[in-house]
């Protein structure tokens, strides 16, 4: 009994060192391949189009492809170009009101110091003065300490900004080449996807063939159902914050509302990037109508993403909303914000070598069961 035990835990090891073996491999490789990755995953994807248009259509297979990447381009293009021109509508818009509010704002912050920051000054001073002369001292050493901290915090942050912006304009041929070699490993890929799985399986066993195909067609469903679960989420954000601002009477509504929803897609940052900055500025400009609106509209937002988000999920990835809840929360304590987006696509990972069989095959190994 004993053996057995002994024989099932080496078995055990053997299988955690396979998958940290392969997944260390895999991220190490990734440094230097990422742009076929990308490739790969996007032939992937576009994979039941291009086999639409060539049994359907009767289209070559490299004019199928040739025409998919074409369709995807001009769609990724139209999008940005209507954003583009509504930003462009949007910010020629504030070119004309920005002085104002910035005049409003410096008139606020007028007051502020003439009403407040004044006769603290002169009370502190006055305070200062009956001190002793040391005490005086020390305070005006404190003083200094405080300004010397937040010229150098400023100075950091400045240098870092203009620092960061170099950086990302010295990237931009670097991004273009990622993106030509993506684009070519794509279509390359595409065209000869049934030569390259054909010679995947036979250089690999068939029962290991037979359960990775399965594993990758769930991993498609899965993956198509994760995309489209988050362009519903972002899409229900634009429209509810498209609502909002009408109701508020904001100019410009369309225009903010596809902003804050594409916002809506970074894990740090999510629409509290528009948001907050917006609503601390209607506070201080003296607009407490819109600061409460957007407060409210803001508060919305949170609540119905957070709401939605699992049902959303679940529905569009075929798993459960409890699980979906807990691979979010787990998600987010293991790698932060980002966690949001890495705890589903785990699970979904989970999901689909549970569902194809995959996990009670190893878990048979482990035991040793063998057919």
């Amino acid at each position: 009994m004993q053996t057995v035990h002994f024989y099932r835990l080496i078995r055990f090891i053997v299988v955690i060192a396979v998958i940290f073996s392969v997944g260390f491999l895999a991220i190490y490789l990734s440094r230097y391949t990422y742009p076929f990755i990308f490739a790969f995953l996007l032939a992937f994807l576009m994979n039941p189009l291009v086999n639409f248009l060539q049994h359907n259509a009767k289209m070559p297979r490299p004019l199928a492809v040739f025409i998919t990447i074409l369709l995807i381009l001009a769609f990724i293009i139209g999008i940005i170009t209507i954003l583009v021109v509504e930003i462009i509508n949007g910010t020629t818009h504030l070119a004309k009101e920005v002085p104002k509010y910035f005049e409003e704002l410096v008139n606020y912050f007028q007051e502020i110091i003439a009403a407040q920051v004044i006769p603290i000054y002169e009370r502190l001073s006055s305070i200062i003065s009956s001190l002793d002369p040391s005490q005086q001292t020390q305070v005006m050493e404190q003083i200094r300490n405080i300004g010397a901290s937040i010229t150098a915090t400023g100075q950091e942050v400045l240098k870092n900004i203009l620092t960061w912006i170099p950086e990302q304009i010295a990237g931009i041929p670097n991004f273009a080449t990622v993106i030509i070699f993506s684009l070519l490993g794509t279509f390359f890929i595409s065209k000869d996807w049934y030569k390259l799985v054909d010679a995947y399986k036979k250089i690999t066993p068939n029962k290991v063939a037979s359960s990775s195909s399965t594993v990758i067609k769930g991993l498609q469903s899965a993956l198509l159902g994760f995309v489209k679960a988050q362009l519903t989420l972002i899409s229900i954000t634009a429209v509810i914050v498209l609502i909002g601002l009408l109701i508020l009477r904001v100019d410009y509504a369309i225009t903010l509302a596809l902003i804050i929803g594409a916002v809506d897609l970074l894990p740090y940052l999510g629409t509290g990037l528009v948001f907050v900055p917006w609503i601390l500025y209607m506070f201080f400009t003296g607009n407490y109508f819109l600061t409460i609106g957007l407060s409210i509209l803001y508060i919305i937002v949170i609540v119905q993403r957070q709401l939605m988000e699992p049902k959303v999920l679940s529905t569009n990835i075929g798993l459960d909303p409890l699980a979906t809840l807990i691979a979010l929360f787990a998600g987010y304590k293991l790698f932060g914000f980002l966690g949001l987006i890495i705890g589903p696509v785990i699970l979904v990972v989970l999901n689909t070598l549970y569902r194809t069989g995959v996990i009670k095959e190893i878990w048979d190994y482990i035991k040793g069961k063998s057919d």
